[in-house]
């Protein structure tokens, strides 16, 4: 399988070189030339399988990788989950349930696709001789999730840029706090798209990304959007699939977690409604209800991860909803730098036809916070917190599963304000805030970060 660029400009890779380049370099994001697909067979045969053996049978046509050795690697990958299960199922009312994506090392679901990612990437450098720099921004969990999964690595140098005062105190730890010398936390001092216009500013750097052996392991990278494929047929096969469609509530900023939703549905799976949840920073659901792409600027809440404006893997929608156009992506993407644009009433139609939007304030995520725990006992996350309440105002027919994307013990402030209970750290967390800190503030500049990262790779 080959893939290719968003934007019609870059040479098709293979998967390996796809993952490994991050970024096109033209500017895009890859996507595969072609979307394989499953028969309700083969979907149906998933039943009872282990989270690995569904991995493995659903993203294999898209590696062109032998089926041992993706195996192995997932196998590795997952080893360090607390669930058995992976990605478990909690049914929160008739026909409403949580997927919870939260059992991994750093508690997020950013987890399932990065320690995959991190098996790929030792793989492939040990078997090219080489070493790689990999270069991150985060609004929170995507920094921790790359590091816990490249610390200590001998051929990759990680550096993660995340908004300085604009994490939460466990997302900042989970950064700061390993020993490793080759991870690097930079804080930044500017909000979640400053980091990560600057990273994708290095990457069109070609100079730089050439001498440093530049990659990206944010959800531009299309091996994350795969990973993620996964725990879309795991639940719904869970419920029933193929024989009755699901829905997904997906709360979301960057929109890798939703359009892994959509590669599913595309490769068969019935998925009745892809429903983006936003919180007050919703450019996405003003997109869906408009067809309006403005940027208002980022506003701090309680649902950090999801303080974005610039989204990235909404270009991958784009294209799909063009037709495919890269020329008309790229016209796209010139306007968004100059503050917004507007999309064509065909391109419109394709997004409405595949995707439902809704947003929540910050006093609507933290009375739901407030009502799911006096009236199940679950307690949410406020990312999850989002979904939950868009969800609710978009049931139907089939089964509503909401995507529960962080443990609430990340989000500890916000949660004891709805519920007036602390969320504990697992156990095997229980000593971070007791773990030395170890990063770096800079500046919003690109020209310092990058001497900074040549620094410290010599």
């Amino acid at each position: 399988m080959q893939y290719i660029s968003t934007r019609g400009q870059a040479p098709a890779l293979n998967f390996e070189g796809a993952m490994l380049a991050g970024l096109a370099r033209d500017g895009g994001l890859y996507v595969p030339d072609t979307i394989p697909t499953m028969s309700q067979a083969e979907i149906a045969a998933l039943a009872g399988l282990s989270y690995e053996e569904i991995a493995l049978r659903v993203m294999q046509p898209f590696t062109g990788m032998g089926e041992g050795l993706l195996g192995d690697l997932i196998q590795r990958a997952y080893a360090g989950f607390g669930h058995d299960a992976r990605a478990p199922l909690v049914q929160l009312g008739p026909n409403h349930f949580l997927l919870e994506l939260f059992h991994g090392p750093t508690l997020a679901f950013k987890d399932f696709a990065m320690q995959l990612i991190g098996q790929l990437f030792q793989d492939a450098m040990k078997r090219k001789g080489e070493r790689i720099t990999i270069v991150g921004a985060t609004s929170g969990d995507t920094g921790s999730a790359a590091m816990e999964a490249f610390r200590g690595l001998d051929n990759v140098e990680c550096f993660i840029l995340f908004p300085q005062g604009r994490v939460s105190d466990v997302q900042r730890r989970q950064m700061t706090t390993p020993i490793e010398a080759n991870v690097h936390a930079l804080a930044l001092d500017g909000d979640f798209d400053d980091c990560q216009a600057a990273v994708k500013a290095m990457f069109n750097d070609h100079g730089f990304r050439d001498a440093v052996s530049l990659t990206a392991v944010n959800s531009i990278n299309w091996a994350r959007v795969l990973a993620q494929v996964v725990y879309f047929f795991s639940a719904a096969v869970s419920l029933g699939a193929p024989k009755r469609s699901v829905s997904f509530t997906v709360p979301t900023g960057n929109f890798g977690d939703i359009f892994a939703g959509y590669i599913a549905r595309s490769m068969g799976l019935p998925i009745d409604k892809l429903v983006i949840a936003t919180n007050r920073n919703d450019i996405l659901h003003r997109t869906i209800q408009s067809g309006a792409h403005r940027k208002e600027g980022v506003s701090p809440t309680i649902s950090p991860s999801m303080d974005i404006q610039v989204s990235s893997n909404f270009e991958r929608a784009l294209f799909m909803a063009y037709g495919r156009d890269g020329n008309a992506v790229s016209q796209l993407m010139d306007e968004l730098r100059g503050g917004g644009f507007d999309v064509s009433q065909g391109a419109m139609e394709a997004l409405r036809e595949t995707y439902a939007s809704g947003r929540a304030s910050e006093e609507e995520t933290a009375a739901t916070i407030r009502a799911m725990h006096a009236r199940t006992g679950e307690v949410l996350c406020p990312h999850t917190a989002v979904g939950v309440k868009v969800a609710e105002e978009n049931f139907g027919d089939s089964p509503m599963i909401t995507l529960a994307t962080a443990h609430p013990a990340k989000f500890p402030d916000a949660v004891e304000a709805a519920t007036g209970a602390r969320p504990p750290l697992p156990a095997r967390m229980a000593d971070l805030f007791d773990r030395p800190e170890r990063m770096t503030d800079v500046p919003n500049d690109v020209a310092h970060l990058q001497s900074l990262i040549k620094e410290r790779i010599a």
